[in-house]
């Protein structure tokens, strides 16, 4: 079977572990992840240390608005959810339902960008900019720098849907998809323990 034949009835079921290749883009993509967990845990422990130190800048509990907050996490959760969608049609080899509910984690990830956008921009104008304080950077760079993770993993998959329409579901483009979904899951757990650290208990505790 050729490497690059397109969706046909002849790919396995898991495309994506089909060849060596793609075997291998799977285990380094794990490694890679292990990597940003170590990089994404440091910021959470600079974030615990620095979160009391507001000097003159408003407070978290002053700040924060969960009802917004709660309204972005479902939206970045459901993108999981459309991924996991994504990956089934894959291994089904339905590649019009693959493509699209990439499209509506793409379309979820943006909604998601401009919420955080939003809330960013309501808290400058609360006087909580980059270097207002220590808390204030030490969130900015948390949360921003997740905030970049969700815009690179958007402009991915949105490069991946293009690919998948010139070149077909193949054992070639089937890693890029599965590591894509990876990536997508592991920014969504990420999110959810920043919900959990910044922002819930920056109201209750």
């Amino acid at each position: 079977m050729s490497a690059h034949s397109h969706l046909d009835g002849q790919l396995p079921h898991e495309p994506e572990k089909a060849t060596l290749e793609g075997r291998n883009k799977v285990l380094g993509f794990w490694l890679f992840l292990g990597g940003e967990t170590v990089l994404f845990g440091t910021l959470f422990a600079a974030f615990l240390a620095l979160r009391d130190q507001v000097l003159d800048g408003p407070t978290e509990d002053h700040l924060f608005n969960l009802t917004l907050v709660a309204i972005a996490t479902a939206i970045l959760l459901t993108s999981s959810l459309t991924s996991v969608f994504a990956i089934q049609a894959m291994h089904q080899q339905n590649l019009k339902a693959l493509i699209n509910w990439l499209i509506v984690t793409v379309v979820l990830g943006v909604s998601f960008l401009l919420l955080e956008g939003y809330e960013f921009w309501h808290y400058v104008h609360e006087g909580h900019g980059f270097t207002t304080s220590a808390f204030s950077s030490s969130f900015y760079t948390l949360v921003g720098f997740h905030g970049a993770h969700v815009l690179f993993g958007v402009s991915w998959i949105t490069l991946l849907i293009f690919q998948l329409k010139k070149k077909g579901l193949t054992v070639v483009t089937a890693p890029k998809v599965y590591v894509a979904g990876m990536y997508w899951h592991f920014i969504d757990v990420v999110w959810v323990f920043i919900f959990t650290v910044v922002y819930l208990m920056g109201k209750v505790v």
